[in-house]
């Protein structure tokens, strides 16, 4: 599933370019929409993230495309890959610019884990 974000001056590190925090909190509101669709009415909590790789500056003004695909179901979480493009102002293509493994867990109002029910397919992995 995709979703995108286009980078405005308040994104911006003091270097001039997107600030590695405003792409993690893209980062996992989008994946946790992407999770909660495929798993309506669960209430699911982050639970880490994995491989962590920012590699390339984004300039201000490029639009951003977030990759969100699930790769593995527990018991009780879910886990997706997320791959980060930009496309530039006046660039005629995306770059690969980040990338990582996001957990999500179900969670009981006293925030112990509860089991996700289970699926066939997942609403992401039928786009």
């Amino acid at each position: 599933m995709n979703n995108y974000a286009i980078v405005r001056q308040e994104h911006l590190n003091h270097y001039g370019f997107l600030f590695g925090g405003a792409l993690l909190q893209w980062v996992d509101e989008y994946a946790w929409l992407v999770a909660s669709l495929d798993f309506p009415g669960c209430p699911l909590v982050t639970v880490g993230m994995d491989q962590i790789s920012f590699r390339r500056p984004v300039a201000n003004g490029s639009i951003l495309r977030f990759n969100i695909q699930p790769i593995k179901r527990g018991q009780s979480s879910v886990q997706y890959t997320v791959d980060v493009f930009a496309d530039a102002p006046g660039s005629s293509s995306e770059t690969d610019v980040f990338s990582t493994t996001i957990t999500f867990a179900q969670v009981d109002s006293d925030g112990n884990k509860r089991p996700l029910p289970r699926k066939d397919k997942l609403r992401s992995e039928e786009e």
